[in-house]
């Protein structure tokens, strides 16, 4: 008995010795990680550069002795690994930046994402995420536009590009290295806006993604191609114009046609096809994507869009409204292929929305239903600017008259609705101004518009 409590007695102090050490050893790690926080500093930065250059030479060294021998610079390769690993932790210090510029390091990391081993390329890759995430340049203005310039300077666009094309899909890793890839060029607009157009000036980056949204599984980086084409669609008219000359409208139509009679089976797959028709919308800016549109055969499947009663229903008809746009032609289109039909239906208000609300507006049913009321506004708008005369006037017209002008109260009913709302936006900015909140005529007209003065005009 005494035997068996001596050894309880000699484990319990054994145990409680191992959790001292395993206590300590903790409390070193953690001794460590906040003295490498507290010198992060310019001199480990040189040390850190000093030692990625030297590992960096070594391995071009192995490679160039021993070229037809992986196994001879394979070692070089994982420190090289290593070295790369150990720079991300200066994405906890953005304030240098500017030193690690000035040390020449930046084409030194670049030209690896051309590197024989595609493994050192999704390093560098990672390593460029993480140094201009969002996160971390926030607050960080100076230091941020000063790493962007230097990366755009040393072609870190076109390496990017050209190293994603020899990405797969099918390798965990490497799609990884996509998603982050598309990640590091999202984050370099937001710090440089011009670099949406300067990316599709110097690479094949728009083709890359025109491939990509042609794919007909669905996958996370399908979406996020979808969403970085419309970053650099919706505020460029050149990018507007090149995916138009690169047959880019036809390209998301055939994306869009595949949710004509079905419904996105998840809210990332619903948020892609609601980036795809952002694509389309920013698209249809230029008169030459217009006719592009009509021409295959966009209008139509517009309408299968709305009759089919899926969650792009909304979205269809905000398409038809930009292509109908001060574009006569899609107008004609429009009523020559029975549209009236389905654009009057949903004017009425006749299918109930609740059967194709997509998943991620469920909450917003009623704001979801203003927008589709004013985007049907807008789009019988274009139709009596676009349609001036002749037969198809004719029927545009008739369609006020059918069932006891129906159309003509509807229309009376919106307009009332709107125009309180406008009246009561207006009594509001006065109130405001008694109050002494100045606001400028261009606020006060903007609130307006918001409050509904742009379906009521």
């Amino acid at each position: 008995m005494e035997v068996s409590n001596a050894l309880k007695r000699k484990r319990y102090d054994d145990d409680n010795h191992m959790e001292a050490e395993v206590d300590l050893s903790l409390l070193e790690a953690v001794e460590k990680s906040q003295n490498t926080v507290e010198l992060l500093d310019l001199r480990t930065l040189k040390k850190l550069v000093l030692s990625f250059e030297r590992r960096l030479k070594e391995n071009i060294e192995a490679r160039l002795k021993y070229p037809d021998q992986p196994e001879r610079f394979a070692d070089s390769e994982v420190e090289l690994h290593e070295e790369l690993e150990k720079l991300k932790i200066l994405a906890g210090a953005p304030e240098l930046y500017p030193e690690l510029v000035n040390l020449n390091a930046i084409p030194s990391i670049l030209n690896l994402l051309s590197h024989d081993n595609t493994d050192i390329a999704i390093d560098v890759v990672h390593l460029l995420e993480d140094l201009t995430d969002e996160d971390v340049l926030e607050d960080n203005d100076e230091p941020a536009r000063i790493l962007v310039d230097s990366l755009i300077e040393n072609n870190v666009l076109e390496l990017l590009v050209q190293n994603l094309q020899r990405l797969s899909d099918k390798d965990p890793d490497e799609m990884s290295a996509i998603y982050n890839t598309l990640a590091s060029i999202e984050n370099m607009i937001e710090v440089k806006p011009t670099v949406a157009e300067l990316v599709c000036e110097r690479t094949k980056l728009l083709r890359w993604l025109l491939g990509k949204i042609k794919v007909r599984e669905f996958d996370s980086n399908k979406q996020y191609a979808s969403e970085i084409l419309a970053i650099l669609l919706q505020n460029s008219t050149a990018n507007q114009k090149r995916l138009g000359q690169m047959n880019g409208v036809d390209v998301v139509l055939q994306a869009v046609a595949m949710y004509k009679s079905k419904d996105p089976k998840t809210s990332d797959e619903e948020e892609m096809l609601e980036n795809l028709f952002d694509c389309l919308c920013c698209l249809l800016m230029p008169l030459e994507n217009k006719e592009r549109f009509v021409k295959a055969e966009g209008v139509e499947l517009m309408i299968i869009i709305m009759k089919q009663k899926k969650s792009a229903y909304a979205s269809a008809i905000r398409a038809l409204d930009f292509s109908m746009t001060k574009y006569p032609p899609a107008c004609e289109r429009f009523v020559d292929v029975l549209g009236l039909k389905t654009a009057f239906a949903a004017f009425m208000g006749k299918a109930s929305i609740s059967l194709f609300i997509p998943i991620s507006k469920k909450n917003k049913k009623e704001r979801y239903q203003e927008e589709l009321e004013e985007r049907l506004v807008s789009l019988i708008a274009s139709l009596f600017g676009g349609i001036l005369r002749g037969s198809r006037r004719e029927r545009l017209l008739s369609k006020f008259v059918e069932n006891e002008c129906e159309k003509i109260d509807r229309l009376m009913e919106l307009y009332i609705r709107y125009s309180d709302r406008v009246t009561a936006e207006t009594q509001r900015l006065e109130q405001l101004e008694l109050d002494d909140l100045e606001m400028d005529e261009e606020e006060k007209y903007n609130r307006k518009l918001e409050s509904g003065l742009y379906t009521l005009q």
